[in-house]
């Protein structure tokens, strides 16, 4: 029989606060597009620090908006990493466009501003670049090797609350995009935001989001039905009133894991960055100078009760849609071998601290 799950890989933090926000929005009897999704709207742009959010049904939801605001269509060309969930591809193909793949950094998984450059052509209209688990790409070196007319669409969905250099995930791009689901830093479930300084961005998610209606009936073009229930909205508003207590437990985990696990042959850790990391996920690297597998260690830790996860255990390339449009295997070797040697270990805001030692003891013993 399976060991039970004593140590969760991923837990939502919900609090008497979240439930009575939840019930009292339901007991309104206002459950759609009404004042709570306008609220955590204007939330979440002020704390993001742009001009405009769009509260939508998931952060596919705000990907596919943000291509289609950005006017991304039939044959153009849209570059983004193959080590990724498959949301961040797929938003640019829903819209007819191209998808153009550049291999990532061997040393904090996200895309490399120097494959970017090598992938650029007359039909480049965009770059997708993902904040992935949690921490932020490097968006100036990214500008440097894209023409000015190519917009940039920050996919931080992993990443709610990180900042470099002063300026917050989801500011940097021409659109931002956060997910809201179960397991992210903030959740509501299922819910996402797109995040502009473009007023003319905003006004077209806010269309497409509302199934191309500018009023009740009066359709001016294609939409979709993305909008977010206002009991979503209202546990979004009291999950934000906790993002820094949550990003802070978050960090000091990783804290301890970073030490705990420290000079373990064959292990990469995750670098320490600062205030550009918010570690939705904590990601160690099993290498083969490592004792064992990192397959191995992830039925071990099972079989320990301690849940771990493979993020991702293949890139995008090599799934059957992208290699119909001729991708191998071979074409993107960094992401190729991260899908062969990543490993999440928990580090969410509810763990305790025999919950963090437990962790480190139990990997440290199966790697003696």
């Amino acid at each position: 029989m399976d060991n039970p799950i004593k140590i969760q890989l991923s837990k939502p933090a919900v609090d008497e606060a979240d439930i009575q926000a939840v019930t009292a929005t339901l007991r309104s009897g206002v459950l759609v597009q009404g004042p709570k999704a306008k609220e955590f709207e204007k939330a979440i742009a002020a704390s993001t620090g742009v001009s405009h959010a769009v509260a939508v049904s998931s952060g596919t939801a705000a990907l596919h908006c943000a291509v289609h605001a950005l006017g991304i269509g039939q044959d153009d060309e849209v570059i983004t990493t193959p080590f990724t969930f498959i949301a961040t591809a797929t938003a640019a193909m829903y819209e007819k466009a191209n998808v153009v793949f550049a291999d990532i950094n061997a040393d904090d998984f996200l895309i490399n501003p120097d494959e970017i450059a090598k992938h650029v052509t007359k039909k480049t209209k965009a770059v997708i670049a993902v904040d992935l688990f949690g921490k932020l790409c490097d968006y100036d070196a990214i500008r440097l090797v894209i023409p000015e007319n190519v917009a940039i669409i920050e996919d931080a969905c992993q990443a709610v609350g990180a900042e470099r250099n002063g300026k917050k995930s989801g500011a940097w791009g021409e659109a931002g995009t956060f997910s809201l689901y179960a397991t992210k830093n903030i959740m509501v479930g299922e819910g996402g935001i797109l995040t502009t300084d473009s007023k003319a961005i905003d006004a077209s998610a806010r269309l497409f989001r509302n199934v191309g209606q500018s009023d009740r009936y009066v359709y001016e073009s294609l939409g979709y039905h993305y909008r977010i229930p206002e009991m979503s909205a209202a546990l979004g508003l009291s999950q934000l009133t906790k993002l820094e207590e949550f990003t802070e437990k978050r960090r000091k985990n990783a804290q301890k894991l970073l030490q705990g696990l420290s000079g373990i042959q064959g292990i990469i850790l995750p670098k320490d960055t600062g205030t550009d990391h918010v570690y939705h996920q904590f990601t160690i690297r099993v290498t083969d100078a490592c004792k064992h597998t990192r397959d191995e260690i992830h039925a071990y830790m099972f079989s320990q009760g301690i849940q771990v996860g493979i993020y991702y255990p293949k890139p995008l390339h090599l799934y059957p849609m992208f290699m119909d449009m001729g991708y191998k295997k071979g074409d993107f070797p960094v992401a190729e071998l991260a899908s062969k040697e990543v490993l999440a270990l928990p580090v969410h805001p509810l763990l305790t601290d025999d919950d963090l030692n437990t962790i480190i003891d139990t990997l440290k013993s199966f790697l003696k």
